[in-house]
This record gives structure tokens, C-alpha cells and sequence, in this order.
């Protein structure tokens, strides 16, 4: 019976996937490198996290909802406050 495989396609599959696992590790520590570097400049930043964010512009929109009324009251007693009003 005739051989299938061969020693030589073997070891070069063996050292494709020795090859292959090497590429992967290299990613992982390539982009564990990135996202350590990338997470030092944004620390450096003077940046907000989102929940500061929204909670500040919630409370810009009621402040802005209470100065329209305020002002819409002001008007209204002026208004009242004028001769024939």
C-alpha cells in the first residue's frame, strides 16, 4: 500500500501552523500594546465619560425649560403692570 503522506508535507504543515499560532500571538500583543497606549492618551485628555455628559445636558435642557417659563412669567407681569394692562 502506497504511503499517503509524506514526512516533508508534515513538517511543512507543522510549521505552517507553528507560523500561524507565532501571527496570532503577535497580534495579541500588538493590539495589547495599542489599547494600553491609547488608553494612557485618553487618561492625559481632559475628555468627559458619557453618563457626566448626559447628566449635564439633562440639566441644561431643565434649566432652559425654567428660563422660558420665568421669562414668560416676567412678561406676563409687566404686562399687568402697565397702565391699562
Amino acid at each position: 500500500m502506497p504511503q499517503t503522506r509524506s514526512p516533508v508535507f508534515d513538517d511543512i504543515a507543522r510549521l505552517m501552523t507553528d507560523a500561524a499560532g507565532l501571527a496570532q500571538g503577535a497580534r495579541r500583543e500588538v493590539e495589547t500594546v495599542l489599547r494600553s497606549q491609547a488608553e494612557r492618551m485618553l487618561a492625559g485628555m481632559d475628555l468627559v465619560r458619557r453618563e457626566e455628559f448626559e447628566a449635564v445636558r439633562d440639566m441644561a435642557i431643565l434649566a432652559r425649560e425654567e428660563n422660558e417659563r420665568l421669562v414668560a412669567r416676567l412678561d406676563e407681569l409687566e404686562r399687568r403692570m402697565q397702565p391699562g394692562g
